[in-house]
């Protein structure tokens, strides 16, 4: 369920048409919804106009006879859709003016954010549509500067898509009083401010201010509203705080670093913080048979942001061939740096001439996986990895020879347990040195690419640290290509 709160006051020449452009989007978009509108003491049609929509849509009217104000009117909706939820970690709410200043439409890739494993949508406008005061701009521009919340670039948005569940929570947390202690655009503010601590994903969507289509001025006063940001700053400083204890608190009962180091509980592993600097660098020579055939490289090639997470980007790259066959693959990997979970990968294949893309969206706190071209969405395990990324992660596993390792952590739940066998310890000279190494062989089952169960591969991998990947043999299509280190920076710890 799906659960609209409107708030107005004297909207009678805009209320009508935003509510039957939500009909319109839950028409093209089937969702089950409710609309929960609230008459904040309005004097002039808006009391009738509601009513009349209320008699052919699925929706409630709360009135106030005396104006009470946007933060009251909305905690008050918000509290009515937590009351009426019986599965408030499904169900949402979404926030909307009643001014067409927001366009509805947007609702809709929000509420697919949501079904994605997101737990806060935030729709920021982006771009401006029509004539607005220059003062009303500027000050819409820059006030959320005053009022940050981690995540979020337009925090005075006040169009929102938001699990219950998170909602709940915050209100728990607010205890006997009030959610919201601000107003305004400062009340958009904070309602992010609480709600983002109990939000295991926040995300945002672009949205344009619609001010062409606006029937009235706009009642801020740009001046008053800059002030009222100044003023409202202890209180968001007061909600990031709440966030930070909330991040300790799941530290202490979470720690990083925990890890199995035997067979027998393997399956247990937690994510650690990714060790690997950026710049990390290893290229391989890539032989079939007794001929150079190419390169591959793999590299720790940056930081980056998805979904409001932190990542490191791995890249694994391999060009090559001869004769009639080529080979050019390129998978990068976005994994946590802060817990080593993939949340996204994309492998781009050319391969005698035909390409293939597989691109992979993956939410770990919400226990799904999505693959590009394809809207519906799967099930995946609590500590994903994919490829690209498995080649970082063995580096940190603890390997004995003689042990056989299982792993439930391949972001396709059909290709597990992943399976690790370390054969023996062996000298190997590459990259103009010898090494002392542990040979181990990988199996991903039913997996493609160069783990699958067919593939029999084996890995060499350096016992001194950092533990380096010093040669991989796997079998492809056309035969079995090895690939041994070439050369290799690691930068120095900064």
């Amino acid at each position: 369920m799906i659960y609209v709160c409107v708030p107005v006051h004297n909207e009678a020449a805009t209320a009508g048409l935003v509510l039957w452009k939500v009909r319109q989007v839950f028409t093209a978009f089937p969702r089950e919804y409710q609309i929960l509108a609230c008459d904040d003491g309005s004097t002039d049609d808006t009391a009738e106009v509601l009513g009349r929509y209320a008699r052919v849509l699925p929706m409630t009217v709360i009135t106030h006879r005396e104006r009470q104000g946007y933060a009251r009117s909305l905690e008050e909706l918000l509290r009515l859709a937590l009351q009426r939820t019986d599965r408030p970690k499904r169900d949402c709410a979404v926030t909307l003016h009643g001014d067409f200043l927001h366009s509805p439409e947007t609702m809709e890739e929000m509420a697919k954010r949501l079904e994605s494993g997101a737990d806060l949508v935030v729709a920021e406008v982006t771009r401006e549509a029509g004539e607005a005061p220059r003062a009303l701009r500027w000050v819409r521009r820059w006030a959320p500067h005053l009022l940050r919340v981690a995540g979020v670039r337009d925090t005075m948005s006040g169009f929102l898509a938001l699990r219950l569940v998170a909602l709940r929570q915050a209100i728990r947390q607010a205890g006997d009083g009030a959610l919201l202690a601000t107003d305004g655009w400062c009340a958009s503010a904070e309602l992010l401010a609480r709600l983002a601590p109990h939000a295991r994903r926040l995300e945002s969507v672009a949205t344009t201010a619609r001010y062409d289509l606006r029937q009235r001025p706009s009642r801020v006063r740009p001046l008053s509203a800059l002030r009222d940001a100044w003023r409202a700053r202890p209180v968001i400083r007061a909600a990031r705080a709440t966030a930070a204890a909330l991040a300790l608190a799941a530290l202490a009962v979470f720690p990083l670093g925990a890890q199995a180091d035997t067979a027998a509980d393997s399956g247990l592993v937690r994510a650690v913080a990714v060790p690997f600097p950026v710049g990390e660098q290893f290229t391989y020579q890539a032989r079939f048979g007794p001929f150079s055939v190419g390169e591959a490289q793999i590299e720790v090639a940056g930081l980056d942001t998805v979904r409001g997470e932190e990542t490191v980007r791995f890249r694994f790259h391999i060009k090559g061939g001869a004769l009639w066959y080529q080979l050019t693959q390129l998978q990068e990997s976005w994994v946590g740096r802060h817990d080593f979970r993939s949340r996204r990968y994309r492998a781009d294949t050319e391969e005698r001439g035909r390409q293939r893309v597989r691109a992979y969206e993956i939410f770990p706190d919400s226990g799904y996986y999505r693959e590009e071209g394809r809207d519906t969405t799967f099930a995946t395990v609590p500590d994903p990895l994919d490829d690209a990324a498995f080649l970082y992660w063995i580096r940190t596993v603890p390997l004995e020879v003689g042990q056989r390792y299982e792993y439930s952590r391949y972001f396709r739940p059909d290709r597990n347990p992943v399976i690790l066998t370390v054969l023996k310890r062996e000298d190997i000279s590459v990259a103009g040195r010898k090494w002392r190494a542990l040979v181990v062989r990988p199996v991903i089952p039913h997996g493609r690419g160069i783990f699958a169960e067919k593939a029999d591969a084996r890995i060499w991998i350096s016992e001194e640290q950092p533990h380096v990947v010093l040669a991989i043999v796997s079998t492809f299509s056309f035969g079995t290509v090895t690939l041994k280190l070439k050369r290799y920076h690691i930068p120095e710890p900064s």
